[in-house]
């Protein structure tokens, strides 16, 4: 197969399609996760189907719910939705990978002026809820006899119109439930953003995909790493050499100055600041700290 970084938009038979929400905060962050691995969409709103500029995709643009659907059916490869989705719909599609973004739940909220004694508390009760698959399945597990009632808009009014006791919806800060005169008091479902594939691509596809795989490691890779140098006296070199870590082994520069010499490594972020504090009481100094853009292993 020819290289994918010398792909000719002629060949569109080689390309895949992506499905993305349409609009709202998963289209915004998916959009910007595929340019984040340099695969440029046109993101037009007044489009549904749009073509890379510089990648053998397109991205195809579809309500939420519809997308484990499409992908299943092969109408588009790859998809990228959240996770309660494809629980709800129950589509046989691959998960292939976590994205990191899109981060909700999906919990359990009463009247705040009710006393919570536990789930035996939503026994004979209504509970409205666009995700009727999800919540069935936890009042299965939890021996509840319950009534669902499925709404697909305003979920969280429900109580307050007399529809439902209770409410089972997606909780992000919360304060939607607050407002509305509700407490949590059940989380059932975490979700995130998830890249999932249809399971029969051609090997082609299986390629490409490969390829955004391969991307966007290389990008969760770079956003726990800080690049690190300094300058550091020589005599103390192989102390700072144990200090820091490397993917195979620091680079050592001489300086000018006679008895010091330049370090370069990476280090994961979390441990930044230790690592800082150690160079700096042997010694270390003018040290600069640099965000990565890519790493590749």
């Amino acid at each position: 197969m020819e290289s994918l970084f010398f792909y000719s938009r002629q060949k569109l038979k080689d390309m895949i399609r992506i499905a993305i929400q349409t609009k709202g905060r998963l289209n915004e962050e998916s959009i910007k996760m595929l340019s984040s691995i340099d695969i440029d969409i046109d993101n037009n709103k007044r489009k549904f189907l749009s073509n890379a500029a510089n990648f053998p995709a397109e991205v195809l643009y579809l309500r939420d719910d519809d997308i484990p659907h499409v992908v299943e059916s092969g109408t588009a490869q790859l998809g990228i939705v959240g996770l309660n989705e494809v629980a709800e719909k129950g589509c046989n599609v691959e998960i292939v990978c976590k994205l990191g973004f899109g981060g909700c739940r999906i919990s359990l909220a009463i009247p705040k002026g009710d006393e919570y004694t536990g789930v035996e508390y939503f026994n004979g009760k209504r509970i409205a809820t666009s995700y009727p698959a999800i919540l069935q399945k936890f009042l299965n597990e939890n021996n509840i006899d319950a009534r669902i009632e499925v709404i697909t808009g305003s979920v969280e009014i429900a109580p307050a119109a007399g529809i439902a006791d209770a409410i089972f919806d997606i909780v992000s800060s919360g304060g939607t439930l607050v407002s509305n005169g509700l407490k949590e008091v059940e989380r059932v479902f975490e979700s995130e953003a998830v890249l999932i594939a249809n399971k029969d691509l051609a090997t082609q596809e299986k390629e490409i995909l490969d390829e955004i795989l391969f991307r966007i490691e290389s990008e969760k890779i770079s956003l726990r790493k800080k690049y690190i140098l300094m300058n550091i006296p020589s005599e103390n070199l192989q102390v700072a050499l144990q200090i820091l870590p490397a993917m195979r082994s620091p680079t050592v520069l001489p300086l000018a100055a006679e008895g010091w010499c330049s370090l370069h490594s990476v280090v994961g972020a979390d441990e930044l600041w230790d690592k800082v504090k150690q160079l700096k009481a042997i010694g270390a100094e003018g040290i600069l700290v640099l965000s990565l853009d890519k790493i590749i292993l």
